[in-house]
């Protein structure tokens, strides 16, 4: 950010300071449960089975569905940036993230990177990733799928494995309560020629239930030859088997049509995606008063298009050959938690994942016209078996161990501990300390895809060690927290020269040594208005690209009546967008939305975003949009 905007972001600082913090969009209607009391939420991601937070010696952020709506996004990433701290996303335009070429939705944890297969994103439990590139595919993660977020600060490989190495974002998807009909309808119409719609419809009869959504969004973009185009759809259908086990299935699939115009200084032509990401699963689960636990198998699958796009102004002619790839990623997972004494809880779990694909270039003009060139064509597998203890002692303690063998069919066999102490101090404090491993396997396309490849990599592997203190005041109407933590990690990937020869090549010889701390606080003025945020600061002794040093977002919401407001605004400052050479950026968004609910099957809303007009970019090279609105109606049926 230019020098003459510092006092800008001064002022951002002072507001963050003085609005003493709640995510904004965490303040319930008056006939909703009290969301403040975020120290009594049952989670199910730290532990595979439904656990109160309290009990849990890592750190667990938790983003309602009352929260995403206050959001008014397609996807859910936009409203995980403001709501957790530490966690970033990258962006280049008003809508879609795209992948290949200047691709954004880069998701990155305490400096670690889901790019890079470092983050891992999971929907109910299941792992989500390209199975060559080992990475999320941020289009697919659309907010009409989630009931709730839940967002693990921390390794999570006991549970999880491979790519829970700096964390993972698990989306709990749609459920319905209480027997009845609902259909919605969300539309939307905004800045650069901007459409967002949704259509769900739920239904709860009795032991079945059932959710049927798609969406349709799409832009011009802000730049020329930016276009997004975007087709969702999600079903899911339950049955409860009885009054101890339920069983259902789902199937999610999204189609994006993206272009990309390249950097600013050297525009792209013909450049372009052609993208289906889609995923489908079946579980039964089971719950009595000792014991709980599930069976599940997922299938995940993807189709890519891509032309790379030629650049003019260097002499460039359009490209002969079209990327293609087929990637699916498969798996089975078995779990039981069982509680054998008073305070006890012992889950053991088993999982089978097997993951890869093909891909070719196809050639369409030049000389090699009508043939193809095969890249990789390979599947690999991995099987483990985990363990995890926790057991209260007396009313003031509770203790957790874990420890997961993990077998790849090409690497071998992986041992991750985790252990952990949460402290149930008098006047609502909690006092949490925990030390757990994370680690990741190199993926296909870093062994066996376009030069650098190097097929006898090693899996990566790091070591977090967190300390956490949060107190609940006020009888739960203010809230803070703190974390401190410490990342030692080794054998990164790192693309370097070749020590036996010419070029570069793929070695596991990166380290990371990474601390920060992590603040936030919820504060229920009345019930009427509460305030909030979140800040991180991340220190690294080596720059990475998408990893703030500050993040900060502060906000208010009100809600009385017929009216719903939130606003915040959000810091990022020491943000690197280049390490070759060093580039850094700092700028401040504020971001307003609101809704009136004119009658009781009609609300009207608008959302204003980056409304101080700021100057920035996040990927290098792309600068993002000034001042947008868009604006619509939710209609109840």
């Amino acid at each position: 950010m230019k020098t003459s905007k510092k006092n800008l972001v001064l002022t951002a600082l002072l507001l963050g300071a003085s609005a003493a913090t709640l995510p904004a969009g965490a303040q319930p209607s008056p006939t909703q449960a009290d969301s403040l009391r975020v120290m009594d939420e049952v989670v199910v991601t730290g532990t595979r089975n439904a656990t109160d937070v309290r009990h849990l010696s890592q750190t667990v952020s938790i983003v309602d569905r009352r929260t995403i709506e206050q959001g008014q996004q397609p996807n859910l990433l936009p409203v995980l940036s403001e709501q957790v701290p530490g966690l970033f996303v990258t962006a280049r335009g008003v809508m879609g993230y795209g992948i290949s070429g200047g691709a954004a939705g880069g998701i990155s944890l305490r400096g670690l990177s889901g790019s890079s297969g470092r983050m891992m994103v999971l929907i109910d439990g299941h792992p989500q990733y390209a199975g060559i590139f080992g990475h999320p595919i941020s289009d697919a993660y659309q907010s009409l799928l989630a009931e709730r977020v839940e967002v693990l600060r921390g390794p999570a490989s006991v549970l999880y494995g491979s790519n829970a190495m700096g964390g993972v974002v698990n989306i709990v998807t749609r459920q319905m309560e209480a027997d009845g009909v609902h259909t919605g309808l969300r539309a939307g119409y905004g800045s650069y020629n901007t459409l967002e719609t949704e259509l769900t419809n739920r239904i709860r009869r009795s032991r079945f239930s059932s959710l049927l959504s798609g969406s349709y969004n799409r832009t011009d973009g802000h730049r020329a030859d930016m276009g997004f185009e975007q087709y969702g759809g999600y079903a899911k259908l339950g049955y409860e088997l009885g009054s101890h086990w339920d069983t259902y299935a789902d199937v999610n699939v999204t189609h994006f049509n993206a272009s990309y115009p390249g950097p600013a200084s050297a525009p792209l032509l013909d450049a372009y995606q052609r993208i289906t990401r889609g995923m489908a699963s079946l579980a039964i689960a089971n719950r009595y008063d000792r014991t709980s636990g599930g069976l599940s198998f997922f299938y995940n699958w993807g189709r890519h298009y891509i032309n790379d796009g030629y650049t003019p102004s260097e002499g460039e002619t359009s490209q002969d050959g079209r990327f293609r790839s087929w990637d699916d990623m498969m798996g089975l997972s078995l779990y039981q938690s069982a509680r054998i004494f008073p305070g006890n809880r012992i889950t053991a779990g088993f999982d089978w994942f097997r993951y890869g694909g093909r891909a070719w270039t196809d050639y369409v003009a030049g000389p090699d016209a009508g043939t193809r060139s095969d890249l990789v064509d390979k599947h690999e597998d991995e099987l483990a078996g985990y363990v995890n203890f926790r057991q209260d002692i007396g009313r003031w303690l509770t203790a957790s161990a874990g420890l997961r063998a993990d077998h790849h069919s090409r690497i071998g066999t992986e041992w991750v501990p985790q252990a952990g102490l949460a402290l149930h101090l008098p006047r609502a404090v909690e006092l949490k300390a925990s030390a757990s491993k994370g680690f990741r396997y190199p993926i296909l396309r870093e062994m066996y895809m376009f030069p650098p490849q190097n097929p006898d990599l090693k899996p990566e592997s790091m070591w977090n060690y967190e300390i956490a203190l949060s107190q609940r005041l006020l009888g739960g109407r203010l809230h803070y927290g703190i974390n401190l933590f410490y990342i030692d990690g080794k054998n990164l990937i790192m693309t370097l020269p070749n020590p036996s020869g010419s070029g570069m090549l793929n070695q596991n010889s990166g380290e990371v040594d990474n601390c920060g701390v992590e603040l936030q606080a919820a504060c229920r003025i009345s019930p009427a208005w509460s305030v909030g945020g979140n800040y991180s600061f991340l220190h690294m002794e080596n720059p990475v690209v998408a990893a703030p040093e500050h993040k900060l977002y502060a906000g208010a919401a009100f809600t009385r009546g017929r009216w719903d407001l939130t606003t915040g605004l959000q810091y990022i400052g020491g943000l690197y967008t280049s390490v070759g050479p060093d580039v850094q950026e700092d700028f401040v968004l504020w971001n307003v939305r609101g809704s009136f609910r004119a009658a009781r099957w009609l609300d009207i809303w608008l959302r204003g975003e980056n409304l101080l007009a700021q100057k920035y970019e996040i990927n290098a090279g792309y600068p993002m949009p000034r001042a947008t609105v868009t604006a619509g109606v939710n209609l109840r049926f």
